[in-house]
Order: structure tokens, then C-alpha cells, then sequence
């Protein structure tokens, strides 16, 4: 049982990050005046949206519930993405860019602690790995378009 309780909070702090992610893809979505960063954010964001659904079906097979559609309050990543919401006070793309990169390296940290615990996340260590992939390609991604718009 005690495992279980580690398994769901562990599991719902990941859903926080992803709700930031989804919250500030849609934002930056908002700001840009690019078409194609717009595409690509909201890509980003639909992605961070269904990751949050697998995570709270998860955490519903080990008798938990999650209905949080909001991200952490008070977590680092939050405040991250509220630098985001000052870069897109600019409008800037390098800036929007830049800002998701912080976000995106935050999230994969919280994931590669998550998964240091393989013996807890043992039936859902697939799942995990496979979204923490999913923010690491995103975040190349990023940084690809980040680069070219600085040359």
C-alpha cells in the first residue's frame, strides 16, 4: 500500500509538469506571430495533454485518482513557465524559444528522478520512458528552431 501512495504521488507530480507544459505550449502558441511555431507548439501541447491522460490512467489502475488539469502551484517548473509568460510578453520567438528550453530540461529532470526509483515504476517504466523521450525530442526541437533563428 505504501507503495502505491509513492507510486500515485510520484505519478501526479509528473501530471503537474505536463499540465505546465500543455499550459505553456498553449500560451506560446498564443504570442508567436509565426505559423509554424504556432504548429509546432500546439503539437507540443496536444502531446503534454495525452501524456497526462496515460499518467492518470496509471495512477487509476493503482487505485488512485487525479483529476488535476492544472499544473504545480508552487513547483519550479511553474515558475518556469511563468518566465515563459514574461517572454511572451515580448513577442520574441528567440525569447518564447529559449524559455521553453528551461521548461523542457526541467520536466526531464523531474522524469529522470522519477525513474532512478525503476524497482517502484516497474510496470509503468515503459511508459515513462517513452514520455520522457517524447519532452526530449521536443526539446531538441526547440532548440533547433531557437539556433536557427539566432543565425
Amino acid at each position: 500500500m505504501e507503495n502505491n501512495k509513492e507510486i500515485i504521488s510520484d505519478l501526479k507530480g509528473l501530471i503537474n509538469i505536463l499540465n505546465d507544459g500543455k499550459e505553456g505550449y498553449e500560451s506560446a502558441s498564443e504570442a508567436t506571430d509565426s505559423i509554424e511555431l504556432k504548429g509546432l507548439f500546439l503539437q507540443y501541447s496536444a502531446q503534454r495533454a495525452g501524456f497526462a491522460m496515460e499518467l492518470k490512467e496509471h495512477i487509476a489502475l493503482h487505485g488512485g485518482v487525479s483529476d488535476n488539469e492544472e499544473g504545480g502551484i508552487l513547483g519550479v517548473l511553474h515558475r518556469t513557465w511563468l518566465d515563459i509568460k514574461q517572454a511572451l510578453s515580448s513577442k520574441e520567438d528567440i525569447a518564447i524559444l529559449s524559455a521553453i528550453e528551461t521548461g523542457e530540461k526541467a520536466a526531464i529532470e523531474k522524469y529522470d528522478n522519477v525513474l532512478e526509483d525503476d524497482s517502484t515504476h516497474a510496470d509503468h517504466l515503459s511508459i515513462l520512458q517513452k514520455q520522457r523521450t517524447g519532452i526530449l525530442e521536443a526539446l531538441k526541437e526547440v532548440e533547433t528552431y531557437r539556433l536557427r533563428l539566432e543565425h
